[in-house]
């Protein structure tokens, strides 16, 4: 085998190993957005996350806006869904049956990285909390009273 075509195995299997099953139950969440935010989605969550979206939902029957932005994942920016697509880096770090999914893409604001915290129930993963780490929130911490 050539040198270059040994690198470029290499490099692939590094790219490959920083995505996997938790980060495609993340990839859900931006190819239908605003699926956090529905009844039939709340399976797949798990507190603190879904208590959160819980109590969102209960104020949002009572007619009201609701506590939380329909752009969580999108790092409640504005957004053009075809350049988050384009734009979207998955990166995964699992510790036995919890992951820590690193979302990065491109918004009308800018560069924004999710944090999504996720653990296997089964052979599901399922959500615990979305965390910005370009803005000051964490959807374990919004107060939806």
């Amino acid at each position: 085998m050539r040198p270059q075509a040994a690198v470029a195995i290499l490099l692939l299997g590094a790219a490959e190993a920083q995505a996997g099953p938790a980060s495609d139950a993340v990839r859900l969440f931006y190819e239908k957005p605003g699926l956090e935010l529905t009844p039939e989605a709340r399976n797949l969550f798990i507190d603190p996350a879904r208590r959160v979206l819980l109590m969102d939902e209960e104020i949002r029957k009572g007619g009201e806006e609701g506590c939380l932005d329909p752009a969580l994942p999108f790092d409640d920016a504005d957004y053009d869904l075809a350049r988050v697509l384009s734009t979207l880096k998955l990166s995964e770090a699992l510790d036995g049956d919890r992951a820590v999914v690193t979302a990065g893409f491109e918004t009308d604001e800018g560069t924004a990285r999710v944090e999504w915290r996720l653990r296997k129930i089964g052979a599901v993963w399922k959500v615990s909390d979305l965390i910005s780490q370009t803005k000051d929130w964490a959807l374990s911490q919004f107060n939806c009273e």
